[in-house]
C-alpha cells in the first residue's frame, strides 16, 4: 500500500508495516493527456496493447508515460485494498466470486481431461473446435444437473429442510457424480462374443 501523500504515515499508525513510499502525483498530472491518448486507442482499437508495449519497454521501462500509468496503478491498488480491509460486504462477495471462478475451473479440468487439458494443436482450427467441444460439454452438463437439482427441490422433504442459506449455495457446477470415461457394465456370467469375431478374421 502507497501513502497518499508525503508526512502522513503517523495518520495510519495501524497499517505502518505494509506501507511503502507516497505517490506521486506529479508525475501523474504531467502525463495525463498522454495516458488519456493511450487509454482512447485502446479503447477504440487504433493501436494494439503490444505495440504499445514495445514503445514503453523500448527505453528500459523509463518512459515517462509508463511510470505515470505505473503510479496510477499503484493508487488504485491502495485504494481497493482500503476498500477490502474496511467492508466485510466487498470481502463477502470477492471471495464467494472467486469460489464460482475455481469451482468452474475445476469442472473444465475436469470434462477437458484429454491430453492433460492443454490445447495440443497449434493449428487454429484444432483449436477452435478442441474449445467449443469444451464449452459443449460445459453447457450440457450444467444443463442436466440444474434438470436434477431442480427434480430434488420438487420433492416437499426438501424444501422444508432447505434454508435460505442453503439455496444460496446452490450451483449447478458438480461432477463428481459423472464418469468422464464412460460407463462398462459387466455381467461375469455371460461371455463375450469374441470367438466368432477370431474366426472371421482368420
Amino acid at each position: 500500500m502507497y501513502l497518499p501523500e508525503t508526512g502522513c504515515s503517523d495518520d495510519y499508525a495501524n497499517l505502518k508495516e505494509i506501507l511503502t513510499r507516497p505517490i506521486n502525483w506529479e508525475l501523474i498530472r504531467q502525463q495525463y493527456d498522454e495516458m488519456v491518448k493511450f487509454a482512447t486507442a485502446l479503447r477504440l482499437g487504433t493501436a494494439q496493447a503490444e505495440a504499445i508495449l514495445r514503445r514503453f519497454t523500448r527505453s528500459n521501462l523509463q518512459h515517462p508515460t509508463y511510470q505515470a500509468l505505473a503510479e496510477l496503478g499503484k493508487a488504485l491498488k491502495t485504494s481497493f485494498l482500503n476498500n477490502y480491509l474496511h467492508e466485510e460486504s466487498v470481502r463477502r462477495e470477492i471471495h464467494e466470486g472467486l469460489n464460482v471462478v475455481e469451482n468452474w475451473n475445476s469442472a473444465n479440468e475436469f470434462v477437458f481431461y484429454g491430453d492433460g487439458g492443454e490445447l495440443s494443436s497449434n493449428r487454429l482450427e484444432d483449436q477452435e473446435i478442441s474449445v467449443l467441444s469444451l464449452h459443449l460439454l460445459q453447457l450440457c452438463m450444467v444443463y442436466v444437473n440444474t434438470l436434477m437439482i431442480q427434480k430434488v427441490l420438487e420433492d416437499p422433504v426438501w424444501q422444508d429442510r432447505m434454508q435460505v442459506v442453503d439455496y444460496r449455495a446452490l450451483s449447478p457446477l458438480i461432477y463428481a457424480h459423472i464418469n468422464p470415461y464412460g460407463r462398462f457394465d459387466l455381467d461375469m456370467n455371460k461371455r463375450l462374443p469374441i470367438d466368432d469375431d477370431f474366426k472371421m478374421a482368420g
